[in-house]
């Protein structure tokens, strides 16, 4: 569940692990994301969690290296493997975002993470204003005619504006703004799910206005009408994902 793309398609419901592999790795890691292994605690040994698993020895060891190497756990010889707090966790992994998104993100989580979304997207987009291609230009238009298209569709739509965003990252021209578009990815999760659970059907016209300002200002490299427009974006975004209702008119 690393590649661009995967958060949004669990919107219809949970991904099959393509492998054992892959599969220990999401067993375990959303167990620690949900709290039924807790913060902390020794995950059980080798026998119990091969056999609870059905896995070898060398795929259960393969899948904790991985879990390791995404700081939700540390290996410790005549200790065990220890369940590691959440400031240790990579939370600009994929899996690891998907994994809070099951169990279910509490609000403090939620407050944080669209602290850093925002301050990533506006900078992204006023980098992208001065920065883009011609190419990245017709494909930003190109996923805004998309997220238009899927309006009523709730996957489709948040696939498309999620690469709208990406797009931006991409016209960024910034490697470590690129590398954060999983977040970007997540909060487009968090809004679609909000809208969903409040009834929404059609997703878009919400801010296709905004949507469209800032797509036409990229074009131009018109610096203050992306800002204004992502700011209304954000605004927008911000009141879904933490009240999950609709915005006051």
């Amino acid at each position: 569940m690393s590649e661009p793309g995967s958060l949004v398609r669990a919107l219809s419901g949970r991904q099959t692990a393509r492998n054992y592999h892959s599969y220990v790795i999401a067993e375990v890691g959303l167990g620690i994301a949900s709290g039924r292994f807790a913060v902390g605690s020794i995950l059980p040994n080798d026998a119990e969690m091969m056999d609870s698993y059905g896995v070898s020895r060398t795929v259960l060891r393969e899948a904790l290296k991985t879990l390791e190497a995404k700081g939700l756990v540390e290996a410790r010889a005549k200790v065990g493997t220890r369940v590691l707090s959440r400031s240790r966790w990579n939370l600009f992994d994929r899996s690891v975002l998907a994994w809070i998104q099951e169990a279910g993100p509490d609000a403090a989580f939620l407050a944080s993470f669209t602290e850093l979304r925002e301050t990533i997207e506006m900078q992204t987009a006023t980098l992208a204003a001065t920065r883009r291609t011609a190419e990245q230009v017709r494909m930003l238009h190109y996923w805004l005619n998309q997220r238009e298209a899927m309006t009523t569709l709730a996957e489709p739509y948040a696939l498309a504006e999620f690469e709208f965003h990406r797009t931006l990252c991409e016209a960024s021209q910034n490697p470590f703004l690129r590398a954060a578009s999983g977040l970007v990815e997540f909060g487009v999760v968090q809004t679609t799910l909000a809208r969903i659970r409040a009834g929404v059907t059609e997703f878009a016209a919400e801010k296709s206005a905004f949507y469209k300002a800032l797509a036409d200002g990229v074009t131009k490299g018109d610096a203050s009408t992306v800002d204004k427009a992502m700011t209304a974006i954000l605004a927008q975004d911000r009141h879904w994902t933490l009240h999950s209702d609709p915005p006051s008119r």
